[in-house]
């Protein structure tokens, strides 16, 4: 476990491998945790970091302010308290609209960005998530998560085929606290990427899976709209995580990708 501190909270991390850096982003009520298989997979060949967003895993959670672009602001602290100049970014779902966001405002620490059932724009995201955009809903669910975690856990294989998933989000919702709980999905739900997608100029990949019910599994037509040359992976019988549905398709079309050298 590593982590260091900054003005505006404390930072956890985890690292595995040799080689270039890969630095993998989660999604809303994430964790690192959902990478570990990942960085197993791509560790022989690269030195990849999961971090966690602050309010969410092991990092801080003592802000006024848990919006996309803090989570933006988080990264590129990141990336230059470890040295790293510029890496590919691996985000699933918010993690994955993170990335795009760098890939716009930094463009100089991004080499390639991947997107995993990632918003392009909020009105995409279930009318559930939305809900708890708001701060009434955000509030009595907060308080009462066990119906939360009973939800999660009867609806499950609609969310995806993995059966160790409803323990990883019982870990990962014991971390959240309120605020970081509703302002995350909150700023997520008001986020649009399609004016400034065009301004990318990095590779990037769209993975999506066509059962998703968290996000419209049609997001990365605005993708590609505002980037013709990015790569689509579509996922047929995957859902909101390709990486736990269909794993050795997954490590196989992100390696593939990362492999390939940046003109």
């Amino acid at each position: 476990m590593s982590s260091f501190t900054t003005d505006q909270g404390n930072i956890h991390y985890e690292v595995y491998g040799r080689g270039c850096p890969v630095i993998l982003l989660h999604g809303w009520l994430g964790s690192w945790g959902l990478w570990q298989e990942t960085m197993e997979n791509l560790g022989a060949r690269y030195r990849t970091y999961a971090l966690d967003f602050w309010g969410f895993g092991e990092s801080g959670k003592k802000r006024a302010s848990y919006a996309v672009q803090d989570f933006v602001s988080l990264v590129d602290q990141f990336m230059q308290h470890l040295g790293i100049e510029s890496a590919p970014l691996v985000g699933h779902s918010m993690g994955g609209t993170v990335s795009l966001s760098v890939a716009i405002q930094y463009p100089e620490r991004v080499r390639k960005v991947v997107v995993i059932g990632s918003p392009i724009f909020g009105s995409s995201l279930s009318l559930l998530l939305k809900l708890f955009g708001q701060r009434p809903v955000a509030y009595v669910v907060y308080h009462n998560l066990w119906g939360l975690r009973f939800g999660f856990r009867m609806l499950s294989p609609f969310y995806t085929r993995d059966p160790r998933w409803p323990e990883m989000m019982d870990r990962d919702l014991s971390r959240t606290t309120l605020e970081s709980f509703l302002l995350s999905i909150a700023s997520l739900r008001k986020t649009d990427l399609r004016p400034n997608i065009p301004l990318i100029r990095v590779p990037v990949m769209g993975m999506y899976g066509d059962k998703d019910i968290v996000v419209h599994p049609e997001q990365w037509k605005p993708l590609k709209e505002g980037l013709p040359d990015c790569r689509i992976e579509r996922f047929t019988t995957a859902g909101h995580f390709p990486m736990l549905d269909e794993p050795p398709r997954f490590i196989n079309i992100l390696r593939d990708f990362l492999d390939c050298p940046v003109n």
